[in-house]
């Protein structure tokens, strides 16, 4: 019998939403933020970001009566329009205000939970109005974000996010009938399909109506074609309104769901989709490349540079100052092109394709750097090295040491963690300025790096530090272990105790005045001693019980 055009509308709006988490997290891990189409995505995910809230505001004034419809529309218009202003207009001044006083206590439990009271206080304000619970949630994060306490919000609500994000999804998953879905199984796929379809076709040919390239066009559809996250927030809202029959609703939360897990994949395969659909992409990949292969014919023995930042600029500076040739590639093409005209040997293309690679002339090269911090990048680099120059010495940057050992299994000559040797040029500046020879600061400073920085791994941790990854919250750290008497360890060994099979070493040893810094397996812990671990937090949890307690 079809829907009504009140169900069509709540339908449409959810479906025609992008999934943002995703796309731009993905966006993010390609290095494909600043490219054209990177930008297209962003704009429109941002745009329809701020659609949902005439959406949340539309959807529950058309849930009633259709005799009292243009009222409940005008009512619930009036409304949103004093909230937004009241909000948008005194809220700010509020909001900075009273984030103000609470940042002022010093607090970090405080201030988590004034965001929290900001955001449920909002939301429930909101419902008071007539409006939804969710409109007052998106609200009070537009609030937040205009204040100037707006990245400690979303570096302390990191430990929320993933958690609530989970329960979102497993509140929609519980909404769901299998059974419901089995049934419809072919009803599901056409949900999931023909919406991506014209979604991709739409945005595609409105990319290139404004004028985009038909590669940029092409990618920025297969972006947006997807549904997302709040598309599943419209749909709940709807089913809850009546508009929509709970059965039909599963079919297209499962059809959204579809969607969404298969963005992932669309979007890895994008490069080869792309090349497949345009021959104009056909022409400008080979340009690229050609442009590449151009700048290193005349050069052998050079060093292949993987991203020109900062980084890359200041090692390109001085390899100059050596008289040892370079080509450095990087996907940033403002940044190219201000390079490449002031005379620098740099050239657009993404280090992380064997063919720019290939191009480059990584079969004549002496070396290969890469100046980026992103693991996933270097990984991809150093497996196309080891099938095109397997000689070939590599160094890689890197943050800190959480993932050294995988890139030196990957193939890295050489890794660099940026904590470390800032850490051993602090050093080597302070040795020198105390009086300590300079040869003996140069052999030091070889020493711990010969040893893979062995010595500086790990650091003791107070309530002030701040985790700026999951990978450093989980990586090693030192604990500092009291035998008391009645210990366990009191009489044994490292070795006895077997605190390798932890995951776990003893980095310092101190008894009474004495301080020995990794002390060998066979020492005999006594009463009294300070045993100093080495390990990640779950590692030095049972460690430390097995000292203490067995």
């Amino acid at each position: 019998s079809g829907f009504g055009w009140k169900t069509g509308l709540a339908i449409g709006g959810a479906l025609a939403m992008s999934s943002t988490a995703i796309v731009v997290r993905m966006l993010m891990e390609r290095r494909q933020l600043d490219t054209p189409h990177g930008r297209e995505v962003v704009g429109v995910l941002l745009f329809q970001d701020l659609a949902v809230v005439p959406l949340l505001i539309v959807i529950p004034a058309i849930a009633g009566d259709a005799t009292e419809l243009p009222y409940q529309l005008s009512m619930a218009l009036l409304k949103a329009a004093a909230v937004l202003v009241i909000l948008l207009f005194l809220g700010q001044k509020l909001m900075r205000g009273w984030f103000h006083i609470v940042a002022r206590r010093h607090s970090r439990e405080l201030f988590v939970l004034n965001v929290l009271l900001v955001t449920l206080g909002l939301a429930w304000l909101t419902e008071l109005a007539g409006l939804s619970l969710a409109l007052g949630a998106f609200l009070a994060g537009m609030l937040i974000a205009e204040t100037e306490y707006k990245h400690q919000v979303e570096e302390d609500i990191k430990p929320f996010r993933d958690i609530l994000l989970g329960l979102f999804f497993v509140t929609v998953g519980m909404k769901l009938d299998l059974n419901v879905v089995g049934a419809h199984v072919l009803l599901v796929i056409a949900l999931t399909v023909l919406p991506v379809a014209f979604k991709f076709a739409l945005v595609a040919g409105l990319s290139r109506l404004f004028g985009s390239a038909p590669g940029t066009a092409l990618r920025t559809g297969l972006c947006l074609a997807q549904a997302g996250e709040f598309g599943l927030v419209l749909l709940v809202l709807t089913q809850d309104m009546a508009l929509l029959a709970p059965d039909f609703s599963q079919l297209v939360i499962a059809a959204i769901l579809l969607s969404m897990l298969a963005t992932p994949f669309v979007l890895n395969s994008s490069d080869k989709l792309v090349l497949r659909w345009s021959k104009n992409e056909w022409m400008l990949k080979s340009l690229e490349l050609h442009r590449v292969a151009v700048q290193s014919l005349a050069v052998e023995r050079h060093v292949l540079i993987c991203g020109y930042g900062r980084t890359g600029q200041r090692l390109a500076h001085l390899l100059e100052q050596e008289g040892i040739r370079f080509i450095a590639l990087d996907p940033d093409a403002e940044r190219v092109r201000v390079a490449a005209a002031a005379g620098e040997p740099v050239v657009f293309g993404d280090a992380a394709h064997a063919d720019t690679l290939v191009a480059a002339g990584i079969a004549r090269a002496s070396a290969l750097v890469v100046t980026f911090a992103d693991t996933a990048s270097a990984l991809r680099i150093l497996h196309h090295v080891h099938g095109l120059n397997p000689t070939l010495p590599v160094i890689v940057r890197t943050t800190d040491d959480s993932d050294m050992e995988q890139l030196l299994v990957a193939g890295a000559t050489e890794v660099v963690p940026e904590t470390f040797e800032s850490s051993l040029m602090l050093a080597s500046h302070a040795l020198v300025m105390l009086g300590v020879p300079l040869k003996r600061v140069i052999r030091r400073i070889r020493d711990v790096r010969d040893d893979r920085y062995s010595l500086l791994r790990g650091f003791f941790h107070g309530e002030t530090d701040e985790a700026d990854s999951t990978e450093e919250a989980r990586g090693p750290r030192l604990r500092s272990v009291v035998l008391s008497p009645g210990a366990i360890a009191i009489g044994k060994s490292p070795a006895e105790l077997q605190l390798k099979e932890f995951g776990v070493s003893v980095s310092t040893l101190r008894r009474r005045e004495l301080r020995l810094t990794q002390p060998p397996d066979d020492i005999v812990f006594l009463e009294g001693d300070v045993v100093v671990l080495l390990g990640t937090p779950e590692a030095l949890e049972r460690a430390e019980l097995m000292l203490l307690i067995g």
